[in-house]
């Protein structure tokens, strides 16, 4: 089966709710060379007919608040994506159309990236058909044989340099149009005139093959992921203990609206909760300890084979982590990109950092 051809049967796998009359086809996936070309070339083509202002709501990958601000009139930053949050959009939204203004796309991560909160999707569906903007839904994080988010968006980006792809010897990403959205022969129409396919042969050679034990590496990413989160969650629990937070689906309210959107199980197939996760200690010097002793390997990718930890917000946010923290994010933070082996090396990490704690 062609790479296009294995997008569509994912697409339609076990959908989250009720089996849609209208079917994504390969023609509807577009693939692009890495995430963040998806993200700009899909806001380049949508600011070749609108040139108006987009929302981010959540918080997103480092680069994508910057696309939408160099390029274009602008975009209000909804960081946390609480449902406070929907308010305030709703508001913002009401009085542009006030001044005759129209927004012309919502982005929101699903979950978001690095602190694993869900928009709820549902209202967001009806702000948009309400107030005639785009949603745009990057589902990378939760990875779409867990998620189905075709339920609400128009638009679903997808960085395949990640756990699609899974073994870090590649970049690219996707962009499908949701064939039931009311929007989709004007954006078939807009792709059909602006989308030039520039990914190299090789790569989607590459890509296709490392695909093909995507569904048994998730249940394994999905199956560490949740039991170091648990694992992490009762230390959360513990006063004696170092561990602070832990940000994951399972373990940040409401749980609901990532649950709203998972698919169906299948015989095969159980979805779950995805391979990301972070966690917060108490102090930096705990932080340090257990940077310092966890035998991982450190970096900033994410739905490899092997873990990954890195100090996510201090490294990406070091010198402006004032303006972040009112997003949730802190320097005491860990993100971890769970792998394919066994966990217990990132236990006996942990425990080093709570014997510091012991110690003072």
């Amino acid at each position: 089966m062609d790479f296009l051809g294995e997008c569509e049967v994912l697409t339609l796998q076990a959908p989250a709710g009720p089996l849609r009359k209208a079917k994504v086809s390969p023609d509807d996936v577009y693939l692009f060379q890495t995430g963040m070309s998806s993200i700009y070339s899909v806001h380049q083509y949508l600011l070749s007919v609108y040139n108006a202002k987009s929302v981010l709501f959540g918080y997103a990958f480092h680069s994508t608040p910057h696309v939408l601000e160099d390029f274009g009139p602008g975009f209000k930053f909804l960081g946390v994506g609480s449902p406070e949050e929907l308010i305030e959009l709703e508001t913002y939204l009401k009085e542009e159309a006030k001044g005759g203004n129209k927004i012309q796309a919502v982005y929101t991560e699903f979950p978001s990236n690095p602190n694993l909160s869900t928009p709820d999707l549902t209202q967001l569906r009806k702000l948009a058909d309400r107030y005639g903007f785009l949603l745009i839904v990057d589902d990378t994080i939760g990875s779409f044989c867990n998620i189905d988010v075709l339920g609400a968006a128009d638009i679903v980006l997808t960085s395949l340099t990640k756990s699609f792809s899974g073994y870090a010897d590649l970049m690219a990403a996707s962009a499908v149009l949701n064939p039931s959205s009311g929007r989709y022969s004007e954006l078939k129409a807009l792709f059909g005139k602006l989308y030039s396919n520039q990914f190299y042969n090789r790569d989607a050679e590459a890509l296709e093959k490392n695909s093909r034990d995507y569904m048994a590496r998730s249940a394994v990413l999905n199956n560490n992921a949740l039991k170091l989160v648990e694992y992490l969650q009762v230390l959360a629990e513990d006063p004696n203990s170092s561990v602070k937070k832990v940000y994951y689906p399972t373990t940040l309210p409401p749980r609901s609206n990532y649950e709203v959107c998972i698919r169906q199980p299948t015989a095969d197939f159980t979805p779950g909760y995805g391979c990301l996760f972070s966690f917060e200690f108490d102090t930096i010097e705990a932080t340090e300890e257990f940077y310092d002793n966890v035998n991982l390997h450190k970096g900033p990718h994410l739905g490899a084979h092997l873990t990954l930890v890195l100090p996510y917000v201090k490294a990406l946010y070091g010198k402006e982590l004032d303006k972040v923290a009112q997003y949730g994010l802190d320097e005491r933070q860990i993100r971890v990109s769970v792998g394919l082996e066994e966990t217990d090396v990132f236990s006996r990490a942990v425990k080093a950092a709570d014997g510091l704690k012991t110690k003072n």
